[in-house]
């Protein structure tokens, strides 16, 4: 099982490298807008493999592989004492991303509650998110986990500004 580290860029815009355990460049992130939220992930020869963005007025982020073609939705759920997430990677199962209030680590579990995936915050106080990801899941790839990861993110940071 492969490690892979990746992170958003403090002010949501430009590349940012995904790197495996050994510190070799597997990828980038393109956060495309500072202004508004989507992204790109490319693999280490430069293809784009995703995409993520919100549509107009919505909190879900939508996911799209090579062809632009919506691979899966991401949605928040109202939880009091916990993050959680929702994954609905068409056809391939809806994966609920959980993880307790106040930690930096989260599971991803399919729908018959087998682990695919683990992720945790890595970063320090004052830099950009930094994430952890083991995939344990044949049927959502790494890439794809990271543009869903990082539409986590963005859904936490427009309910932080929309509460401010």
């Amino acid at each position: 099982m492969m490690e892979l580290y990746f992170r958003d860029n403090f002010f949501n815009a430009g590349q940012t490298e995904i790197l495996n355990e050994n510190n070799e460049r597997v990828g980038e992130v393109d956060l495309r807008s500072s202004f508004g939220s989507a992204l790109d992930v490319y693999d280490q020869k430069g293809n784009q493999l995703y995409g993520g963005s919100f549509t107009f007025f919505s909190n879900k982020w939508h996911v799209t592989g090579t062809a632009g073609v919506e691979t899966g939705l991401l949605r928040s759920r109202l939880s009091l004492l916990s993050k959680r997430y929702e994954y609905d990677a068409y056809g391939r199962g809806v994966y609920k991303i959980t993880s307790p209030a106040f930690s930096r680590e989260y599971e991803i579990r399919d729908g018959g509650e087998q682990l695919a995936a683990e992720f945790e915050k890595v970063n320090s106080w004052f830099s950009a998110s930094a994430y952890c990801l083991r995939n344990h899941s044949p049927h959502v790839d790494s890439y794809e986990w990271i543009t869903v990861i990082l539409g986590m993110h963005e859904i936490q940071k427009r309910r932080r500004n929309q509460s401010t």
